[in-house]
């Protein structure tokens, strides 16, 4: 089964720095005590030491390093349209090192800013272009210009990111006074890295996020800034600036991307779509072609082929030995049914043709040539792949090199004793060396001379052949050495054709009806297909008897790693979604605690075609949504999907939306619009007692809180059994 490192995610509201950029005055006396007591010493006291300390903190610019990852990746395009950007910086602190003045120091001087096509003069078409300019010009703009009123020492010929926007857009966008506080937090990740799918790698550390309150409800282009408010506070309210003047602001970071709701694809919807077919029966979504026969009385011969077709077989064409075209049933090794087993002893084969595979139906006069088609294939894979079939060529010679090694020796009973791979001269050498010779040689040497024993003449014994060496385990050890000698790479590759690698799509799923486009498929494997599969491969240079009598050594040695990876069922998925999104969670489990069923293989057939292939029969299986990252949203009902904040499931989704039921959260908590467009910034101070009363909280949520709730995470589609579904 694919699985990914633990992820363990800790929000917090903020981290609170002991002190704040700006510049200190560290002053130090001297005084003298004994015992606790103050000592007099007028007129010798120490001078007082004062000295002037600044602490600097990114004010103009930002460094680049500072900024692990922004969502929605920069120019995406895609379906945005419930999500609420947000940025992830390296350096958690960075939003509150800034005291913004009139605040408590826990309120961010930064805020994450959603500008619409044709918002900021400096950025029409929302690219997230700025304009260069020194830190004196977005001070003092000029006539019809609002800047930050920044106080303190500024060296003015710093040279910042700056953007003009209207003032109408400003007021109506960014956050109030009281709201910032809930736009930004802490996340805590502890985990081993990984990838998300938008190219954010998660890594142990802290981070600061700063969420933007615009959600891209128009379809176009958006761009993102991340903005100081240094100098805006006090500013920020409706009425609080003139009508008809530009703001001017500093911008550190920016980017942008495309809501694109028609030309993007929904992973919610395709999911919903792919297992609908199974919530009326399930077996609808097993891979078969499935005929319209509504209102038609069936003869004999349409019963037996729709028996056949519901059992997942397809008809192809096929010429008889004796010339004549007709038909005949194959099916691959995927079936909707468990399929029977077939009959067969380990002393099989080895052919070399497919006429034994042959399933001849006498009441129909049809032929079922599944495992025929498959020893062919097999037997066709390896003839293609030069290496495998050399490999085994070069097994079979020596096996039949290593039998009439053995069989010459059968015939000598001093011989048969001695091992043929042993050196020359090997068992002396051994002898030298034992512990015991030189006693036992002098204790031979000391010994009285005994008259010779007269030995009788044997007869030799008879030369032993093929089989009979088989049953000796001694010399059947031998020939399984040399056959695993000879063969260092084809049980491996034997492993692969065993889990289907190289058998064409064609063979797989005959006739392209049973996996229609946007369609699930769930299969069982037929072990008897696969069998005829690798046997065709391991039949290869088979010729003479001495082949076929050692054949079942070879092949003991090819397929002895095809029992502890054999495959038992599997899903196929031809999907757009496929293409979009190629990592995305399968997770099959069975029984009551769920235990995970293995995955033995995940391919990509074609652009659109997934297979999954696992070691056993799966009663439950959950497909995800493809995540892509930690990002903040609603759900396409335009709803929060409410989280538990406290307990043993903490993060974990109670079952609950807010708001229930009704109007939408769209309807309900958003501020007005400006003129004709559609309101899209969320009104944080009624959403926040509403969530609170929701949340069944004695206080509003804090901003980890908020940002937990807001947390968006991947749909989620199950397949139960039907007393579970």
């Amino acid at each position: 089964m694919t699985t990914t490192p633990e992820l363990n995610v800790t929000f917090y509201d903020h981290l609170q720095p002991k002190a704040t950029a700006g510049v200190y005055t560290v002053t130090m006396n001297h005084r003298l005590t004994l015992n606790g007591s103050p000592v007099d010493t007028a007129g010798a006291q120490l001078p007082q030491v004062a000295d002037r300390y600044e602490i600097r903190v990114a004010q103009f610019t930002l460094d680049p390093t500072f900024v692990h990852a922004s969502y929605p990746p920069a120019d995406a395009a895609g379906l945005y349209t419930y999500v609420l950007p947000h940025i992830t910086l390296t350096r958690a602190i960075l939003p509150w090192e800034r005291e913004l003045q009139g605040r408590a120091p826990r309120a961010p001087w930064l805020a994450l800013l959603v500008f619409a096509e044709g918002e900021v003069l400096d950025d029409p078409t929302a690219e997230g272009a700025f304009t260069q300019r020194t830190v004196g010009e977005l001070r003092r703009p000029g006539s019809g210009l609002l800047g930050p009123e920044l106080s303190g020492e500024l060296d003015e010929s710093v040279q910042c990111r700056t953007i003009d926007v209207p003032t109408d857009v400003f007021t109506a966008i960014v956050p109030r006074e009281d709201e910032l506080l809930q736009l930004a937090h802490v996340r805590d990740v502890k985990t081993a890295p990984q990838r998300r799918d938008n190219g954010e790698i998660l890594r142990e550390g802290e981070y600061a996020v700063l969420a933007a309150n615009r959600f891209p409800r128009a379809e176009g282009r958006y761009a993102v800034h991340l903005v100081s408010l240094e100098g805006w506070i006090g500013r920020l309210a409706p009425g609080a600036l003139p009508a008809d003047a530009v703001v001017r602001l500093c911008t550190l970071w920016s980017w942008s991307f495309t809501n694109d709701p028609d030309g993007s694809l929904n992973p919610g919807e395709l999911l919903a779509d792919l297992v609908a077919p199974g919530a009326d029966h399930r077996e609808n979504l097993a891979l078969r072609l499935t005929p319209d026969t509504a209102g038609r009385a069936a003869s004999p011969e349409e019963e037996h082929a729709r028996e056949r077709l519901h059992h997942g077989y397809t008809a192809v064409p096929y010429r008889t030995l004796s010339g004549e075209h007709t038909y005949a049933w194959y099916r691959g090794p995927f079936t909707p049914l468990t399929a029977p087993d077939v009959p067969r002893t380990e002393a099989d084969g080895p052919y070399t043709t497919a006429d034994h595979a042959l399933i001849y139906d006498p009441e129909h006069g049809l032929f079922d040539v599944s495992y025929a088609a498959a020893w062919t294939l097999g037997r066709t894979i390896a003839l293609a792949d030069p290496e495998y079939s050399a490999e085994v060529i070069e097994a079979r010679r020596e096996l039949a090199n290593r039998s009439a090694t053995l069989s010459a020796l059968s015939m000598d009973r001093e011989r048969a004793l001695h091992d043929p791979d042993a050196l020359p001269a090997g068992t002396a050498l051994r002898e030298l060396a034992g512990a015991r010779f030189g006693r036992d040689l002098v204790g031979a040497l000391k010994a009285p001379l005994a008259a010779e024993t007269r030995r009788s003449r044997l007869a030799p014994p008879a030369r032993r052949e093929a089989p009979a060496l088989l049953a000796d385990a001694r010399t059947r050890q031998s020939l399984s050495a040399v056959a695993e000698a000879s063969t260092p790479t084809a049980s491996a590759w034997m492993e692969r054709l065993g889990l289907l690698r190289g058998v064409p799509f064609n063979h797989l799923v005959p006739d392209p009806r049973m996996l229609p486009p946007e369609s699930l498929r769930l299969f069982r494997l037929d072990p008897g297909w696969i069998r005829a599969l690798v046997a065709g491969a391991s039949d290869v240079g088979a010729h003479t008897s001495v082949d076929r009598d050692l054949d079942e050594v070879l092949r003991a040695r090819l397929t002895r790693s095809l029992g502890t990876t054999e495959p038992v069922a599997g899903l196929l998925m031809n999907s757009e979604l496929v293409r979009a999104w190629p990592v995305f969670d399968i997770l099959a489990s069975r029984g009551t605690d769920h235990a995970p069923v293995n995955e033995l293989r995940r391919d990509h057939l074609a652009p659109d075609v997934l297979l999954v292939l696992w070691d056993d029969l799966p009663d439950r299986i959950a497909i995800r949504e493809p995540s892509q990252g930690i990002h903040f949203g609603i759900s396409a009902a335009k709803r929060i999907n409410l989280r538990h904040l406290d307990g043993d499931q903490i993060g974990e989704r109670t079952g609950e939306q807010f708001p229930a039921a009704g109007p939408d959260l769209f309807d309900t908590h958003l501020r007005p619009a400006r003129g004709s467009a559609q309101p899209d910034v969320l009104d944080l101070r009624g959403l926040l007692p509403a969530l609170k009363t929701a949340l069944r909280l004695t206080a509003d949520p804090t901003p980890a809180q908020f940002a937990l709730e807001l947390v968006n995470a991947p749909l989620e589609q199950l397949l139960l059994p039907a007393n579970n579904a």
